[in-house]
């Protein structure tokens, strides 16, 4: 249902574009979170119908919701260790 990948510089091209369209041959797969390392930065993508994938960009302050897991939380939730971006 959800993967999330942490981006590293030498990693980001690959994770964007091969490994997510591998994973998009899983029919389970509903939900794709990219967290940015250096900066607190989100990316949502979320499956609708199909193979329409609709993105979402969650910044400071914002709630993601993870829908394919019933889930919400702070965006600084996931970066609460992580003291040079907070």
């Amino acid at each position: 249902k959800l993967i999330i990948e942490v981006l590293s510089d030498s990693t980001e091209a690959f994770d964007r574009g091969e490994k997510f369209a591998d994973y998009k041959t899983i029919a389970e797969f509903e939900e794709y979170i990219l967290i940015h390392q250096k900066q607190m930065l989100v990316e949502q993508f979320q499956r609708k119908s199909g193979n329409l994938w609709v993105p979402q960009i969650y910044r400071a302050g914002d709630t993601i919701k993870f829908a394919s897991i019933g889930f919400s939380c702070l965006i600084e939730t996931l970066y609460e260790n992580i003291e040079q971006l907070l």
